[in-house]
């Protein structure tokens, strides 16, 4: 199959490769047409385009009757992107956002596009950097009839079935065993995409808690006594551990019931950096884990600690200084209380 790429960051590139790597013939466009020739002559690509207007027609030369554009970019982009590509594609034509849209965005979009007979399907991609070797979990969303007209770009992207151990060796193949899954109809594969990401946040934040008592072990052999700003330490002989953390994470890798993919990062970060001086500490958040908990509250549905790990998130990015000063300075107004040094 011919397909355009649109977007050739390193997951729109990694993507173009592991599609080529699929016999399947890929026509790629960024803004930075430079970086794209690079991509085209190091082998990603099999062709490149200046602009939308030649990719879609280059596409188009040889391509089956309906022809197929993926969209490999930010959520923010997404509309202006479209609307140019819409200057160009030709009815039947197929264009799949790999992006993290609003799941609502994307079903408003599909049905501007569906009256102008233009397939459009949401696909969450997990996989990150690895994917290229590894394979992308794919989460769709969009018709039955271009679901299965998309099937060997999603068969392509997607892990094997023998990438993990069958859960019931003995029983039928389901879909999502092959790496991908129609989860349903327009918007689902995004609404399943921003779960997974909230997901994601409340896992990463559960590890990043749990090291953080870890290197705090050892504070029982700081403890210097009580002053009247401090909370007393209880037993401070009780906590003088000087714990190996990088040890620890290559331990909970071999046998443990917490071991994860991202524990395996984790582990692989702190062998290079046991500090991990080269990270400031800001998290940022793409918006996916907002999504999420306003979905639960829509819903009725808790998710105390996907929220906590948003909220966690929001802290790093200094956005409570100025609340912390007014804790600081109601602590003066009714205690005299002065800050600590």
């Amino acid at each position: 199959m011919k397909i355009g790429v649109i977007g050739l960051g390193r997951m729109g590139e990694y993507m173009s490769r592991r599609l080529r790597n699929n016999d399947h013939e890929v026509w790629g466009y960024r803004r930075n047409v430079e970086a794209a020739k690079e991509l085209f002559e190091d082998g990603a690509l099999d062709g490149y385009a200046n602009d939308i207007k030649t990719l879609v027609e280059s596409v188009h030369e040889t391509s089956d009757s309906k022809s197929v554009f993926l969209m490999v970019i930010p959520a923010g982009s997404v509309d202006e992107t479209l609307n140019e590509l819409l200057l160009y594609v030709n009815p039947g034509d197929i264009i799949i956002d790999h992006g993290n849209s609003n799941f609502k965005h994307t079903r408003e979009r599909a049905i501007r596009l569906s009256e102008q007979n233009i397939g459009y399907m949401d696909c969450g991609t997990s996989g990150g950097v690895w994917g290229l070797n590894r394979g992308y979990c794919l989460m769709v969303g969009g018709t039955n009839e271009d679901v299965d007209y998309c099937k060997p770009i999603f068969d392509a992207l997607s892990p094997s079935i023998d990438s993990v151990e069958r859960t019931q060796p003995d029983s039928d193949v389901t879909p999502a065993e092959n790496g991908w899954l129609h989860c349903g109809p327009w918007g689902a594969g995004h609404f399943v995409k921003m779960v997974h990401n909230g997901v994601e946040y409340g896992i990463m934040q559960s590890y990043a808690e749990g090291f953080n008592i870890l290197n705090s072990a050892n504070k029982g052999k700081e403890y210097v006594g009580i002053d009247a700003e401090t909370a007393p330490m209880d037993d401070p002989q009780n906590y003088q551990y000087d714990i190996d953390i990088a040890e620890v994470a290559e331990l909970w890798r071999r046998g443990s019931v917490i071991g994860s993919w991202l524990l395996d990062l984790t582990a692989s970060a702190l062998r290079e950096s046991p500090n991990l001086d080269d990270y400031s500490g800001r998290v940022s958040d793409s918006g996916e884990g907002r999504w999420t908990i306003n979905t639960s509250v829509d819903l009725g549905v808790p998710a105390p600690a996907l929220s906590a790990a948003l909220f966690a998130r929001f802290n790093s990015q200094g956005s409570s200084p100025f609340a912390d000063k007014i804790l600081s300075a109601m602590r003066f107004m009714f205690g005299g209380h002065h800050e600590k040094k």
